[in-house]
């Protein structure tokens, strides 16, 4: 198997790794739809369920679409896509929260100016302003551009919703496109790999971590942001999601060890992401970015999907650039 996939080009290997993603996909969606046959109760627990299933398997075709015509049509055009996930990510966070007439300035700025620079220095691989662009430039600029509003009231608030919904949205995703840029020796045209292991690992972390309260509850550490969260669970995902991404480090520049280890950094940054994303929807008094499946924003709960990977991407993004020195 080992000389089959060596023989092989980087194209061909990614390619490859699509096929069989999409084959899972497919396996999946025809068991989905044959229990969708067998059950016809409207009002029934397991129909809810279901559909809930289903609206999670429509969000993981989308997501792999995405991610295969990203990779087709080049590193550029990729980075392009997500910088609109990246919109549509902000757009549904502004739009739970609170504005008013004096932040319209500030939004022209965060949507128009501060999104597509932080992208365009991804694709230009300015990543040492990549890094430092929104938390140190683009949070001086909004409070800034907000007081020439003239509108004081709740000002420090309503500036910083705007700069976290920046950073999680904006600032964290474009670290995914970011992986498809970095030039490690001998890696050339495989770093779609890069961004599959830290989906991969990081859902799997999240996965496990919801299988595991559901089987082993225990008292929750913050019950008032989840009711679920505990440590002995989280341990487990960590620990289960860290060995998955070292038997994954055959598709990386990783040897096993350190594929556990970026693998432990990635789930660690993503699980405690996705909690502090909770107690945001908590503060907010909603139980998720969208409604019934619906976005407010048309975007489908985007937010709900992303959460998790908004957070890994740049702390992962810069443990491997630091460790390898790229």
């Amino acid at each position: 198997m080992n000389i089959f996939l060596r023989s092989m080009t980087p194209g061909q290997q990614v390619g490859l790794l699509f096929v069989l993603v999409f084959g899972m996909l497919i396996l999946v969606t025809a068991v989905a739809f044959g229990l969708s046959l067998k059950d016809r109760h409207e009002d029934d627990l397991h129909t809810q369920k279901l559909k809930e299933f289903n609206a999670l398997l429509s969000t993981s075709w989308l997501m792999t679409t995405v991610f295969w015509v990203a990779w087709a049509l080049g590193e550029t055009f990729a980075t392009v896509l997500f910088g609109f996930v990246a919109f549509f990510a902000l757009r549904e966070f502004i739009t739970l929260s609170p504005t008013r007439q004096g932040d319209h300035r500030s939004l022209v700025l965060a949507f128009f100016v501060i999104l597509p620079t932080q992208f365009a220095l991804v694709i230009n691989r300015n990543f040492d302003l990549v890094t430092v662009f929104i938390p140190v430039y683009a949070f001086l600029a909004i409070p800034v551009v907000s007081a020439l509003a003239d509108d004081p009231e709740r000002f420090l608030e309503r500036n910083a919703k705007l700069q976290w919904g920046i950073m999680v949205c904006v600032y964290g995703i474009s670290h995914v496109p970011a992986l498809l840029l970095l030039k490690f020796p001998g890696y050339e045209g495989k770093t779609a790999f890069l961004v599959f292991f830290l989906v991969f690992v990081v859902q799997s972390c999240m996965l496990v971590q919801h299988l595991a309260n559901r089987r082993w509850p225990r008292t929750p550490v913050a019950p008032n942001v989840s009711k679920s969260f505990n440590w002995r669970g989280w341990a487990l995902a960590v620990g289960v999601a860290s060995l998955v991404g070292g038997m994954m480090a055959g598709l990386t520049p990783f040897q096993p060890a350190q594929a556990v280890a970026m693998a432990l950094i990635a789930c660690v940054a993503g699980s405690l992401g996705h909690l502090v994303m909770k107690a945001l929807k908590r503060d907010r008094g909603i139980t998720n970015w969208g409604s019934e499946g619906r976005s407010i924003t048309g975007a489908t709960g985007l937010l709900d999907r992303v959460d998790a990977l908004c957070f890994a991407a740049p702390v992962f993004f810069h443990s491997v650039r630091w460790y390898f020195g790229l």
